[in-house]
């Protein structure tokens, strides 16, 4: 509910209705409708949350062809319908859940972020690239790659698929280009 119709329009009466409780058992569990929201949040960033190792398993030795896989498997879960939802609440509410925002940052992103670091860091010894800070590098590669589109994914503009896919491979040749030693 909190996903379809936001937190201002959802009720507790409306939540307690539709999973046939009474408000009673609801406030039992939850101090207020923030606890519940910043509950129901952080277990759909549980759902959206790409694993280690499906990361893991995109890692060709290929770093190119890695930070691609990557790269659309971050952008495809945010092109669901749900993945879509939850990034335009957390962006809607942040001011008033900084924590909660930051909290599904963290939890959202970080197998991500730990991937990337490792990565850069490999092929950074093996002198491919030059990456002297792969936990700063990591973001910012997520920053460029993945949130050009899904600033207008969650805006409401659509892309083509073969728009979307130039998008994904400018941007990570863009990062690659910056990265390689010289």
């Amino acid at each position: 509910m909190f996903l379809d119709r936001g937190f201002e329009q959802t009720t507790l009466d409306a939540i307690a209705e539709a999973i046939g409780m009474t408000k009673r058992t609801i406030y039992a569990r939850y101090e207020d409708k923030a606890a519940l929201f910043k509950a129901a949040v952080m277990r759909a960033v549980e759902r959206f949350t790409v694993p280690l190792e499906t990361l893991e398993a995109a890692d060709t030795g290929d770093l190119e062809t890695t930070l691609l896989t990557v790269a659309r498997i971050r952008v495809a879960r945010i092109m669901t319908p749900n993945g879509t939802r939850l990034q335009r609440i957390l962006s809607a509410q942040a001011y008033r859940f900084p924590e909660l925002f930051n909290a599904a940052f963290e939890q959202g992103t970080g197998p991500a972020i730990r991937f990337l670091s490792d990565l850069f860091a490999r092929h950074s010894a093996s002198g491919e690239i030059d990456v002297t800070e792969p936990e700063r590098a990591a973001p910012a590669f997520l920053s460029l790659v993945v949130g050009g589109p899904t600033r207008i994914i969650v805006s409401g503009n659509v892309l083509k698929p073969e728009e979307l896919e130039a998008r994904i491979r400018f941007a990570v040749r863009l990062f690659l280009n910056g990265v390689r030693r010289r």
